[in-house]
């Protein structure tokens, strides 16, 4: 499977993930050249659905729905059947509540098409006021390879790597990253991920004692990240 990425509006990210003839579309925002694209590769856009349902995500729905002969998956029917398959091969979905409560994952290949559950340098706000399903939804992404590529909702990586430097001043590891940064193509790995985005480092030495220098929780892994969700 190949994976496409279309940026639109200031940050946000689509996806087309395809093969030769079949195409799924993910937060299709990018209305005009997820259309001039399928043209141009001649895909046919069989699939439409979203990382979950904030308006900036879901924009360009109606459009596409219009302009396409795709099917529309809502979050409901993602849950029911926790794959895709585009011309027999397979697309997992994966259900990671935090962000919001009806945030999915997508898994393609060795790809992870993560929305705002997590982003290059940084993760979601917690808007579902759960934190201990977020908490459980970045723990089971840790579980992937990390090697796996990290496609994201949005690029905040300027402002994520920032930030991630005013809680660990020196980190050697900044500078490699944002080396790798391309802002026409974003994305990273979960290896390059676990090295300098805070909120996936609650097992990580150097994080603990950071946190243990400004007198937060870090008895447990849940309290470290609890503790370092505080700091932001």
């Amino acid at each position: 499977m190949k994976i496409k990425q279309f940026k639109y509006s200031s940050d946000n990210f689509s996806y087309l993930v395809h093969n030769e003839k079949s195409a799924l579309g993910i937060d299709c925002g990018a209305v005009d050249d997820i259309l001039s694209y399928l043209t141009t590769s001649g895909l046919d856009l069989i699939l439409l659905t979203n990382t979950h349902d904030h308006p900036d995500h879901t924009i360009g729905n109606s459009k596409i729905l219009k302009k396409t002969s795709a099917q529309f998956l809502s979050f409901d029917e993602l849950m029911a059947q926790s794959a895709i398959n585009i011309d027999n091969e397979e697309i997992k979905v994966f259900h990671t509540p935090g962000h919001t409560n009806d945030s999915v994952i997508f898994h393609a290949g060795n790809t992870l098409i993560t929305g705002d559950t997590l982003f290059n340098g940084t993760i979601g706000n917690c808007f579902s006021g759960d934190l201990k399903a977020f908490f459980n939804s970045i723990s089971f992404i840790l579980t992937f390879s990390p090697d796996t590529i990290i496609y994201a909702g949005h690029d905040y990586v300027d402002y994520s790597i920032k930030f991630a430097k005013i809680i660990d001043t020196d980190n050697k590891h900044f500078d490699s990253y944002l080396k790798k940064y391309n802002p026409a193509h974003v994305f990273s790995t979960l290896k390059d991920e676990l090295k300098v985005n805070p909120y996936l480092r609650f097992n990580d030495k150097k994080m603990t004692e950071i946190l243990k220098t400004k007198g937060l929780l870090i008895d447990t892994e849940y309290k470290r990240w609890e503790s370092i969700m505080s700091l932001g």
